[in-house]
């Protein structure tokens, strides 16, 4: 008859508890906004309904803006002077500096070509390098490929190679959309804290997080096949 009261048993009844009383709390809620729509009028249910169709409204026209700055399509800049009107006239950028002659950004274009369709409260932008020393200068940027992330016209954050993407050419569009969501560039819905390259056992490699201070500050090229 002790076993009943094994320290398992009491656990496992505070967790039932705990459900039953969460449970509990959650059906209260919904009885009570049921209640309150109950008792709305028409009036009030009318005024609800006009909020919500505003609310529609003012997200179609959003999305318009957003389509007619050139949002929603992964597209190329002819020239360094493009890049500051484009920057100028969206709160959300993200350009890739690349090279022709680079395999990894064409491994970047892909996941970019992807996100930019998902993602169209930011403008995805990509820059030739070689046709761009003074951005290239001015932002300091060392490595081919690298994203610069752009909010309010100011560079926040850079993305430099794929370091930050697991270090693998086999990255997810996932993995490059949790380092977006990272520097709050685009509207992310996962979780920040559990990034996707995290479960990719698949590759048969554990990622090592490497330290960034070894990273940055160094001129190199990420592809291994030109200098």
């Amino acid at each position: 008859k002790m076993a009943a009261d094994t320290p398992v048993d009491f656990l496992q009844k505070v967790l039932e508890n705990e459900i039953l009383q969460s449970t509990k709390v959650v059906e209260e809620h919904l009885d009570a906004e049921i209640q309150k729509l109950d008792q709305m009028d028409e009036d009030e249910l009318e005024r609800l309904k006009q909020r919500r169709l505003e609310a529609l409204k003012k997200s179609q026209q959003q999305k318009q803006e957003w389509l007619s700055k050139g949002h929603g399509e992964y597209r190329e800049i002819p020239s360094e002077r493009d890049f500051f009107q484009e920057v100028k006239e969206s709160k959300n950028v993200v350009c890739h500096f690349y090279r022709d002659t680079t395999f990894r950004c064409q491994i970047m274009d892909k996941h970019l070509t992807a996100l930019a369709k998902k993602h169209i409260e930011t403008k995805f932008l990509k820059l030739n390098a070689e046709k761009s020393p003074f951005l290239c200068e001015r932002l300091r940027i060392k490595v081919i490929p690298t994203l610069a992330l752009i909010k309010d016209g100011k560079t926040q954050d850079y993305v430099v190679g794929f370091t930050d993407l697991g270090n693998t050419d086999d990255f997810t569009t996932e993995t490059l959309e949790w380092r977006l969501g990272c520097a709050d560039v685009i509207n992310y819905s996962g979780n920040l804290m559990d990034p996707p390259f995290q479960s990719q056992k698949k590759y048969g490699t554990s990622f090592t997080k490497l330290d960034k201070k070894t990273i940055r500050g160094k001129i190199y090229d990420s592809d291994s096949d030109d200098d």
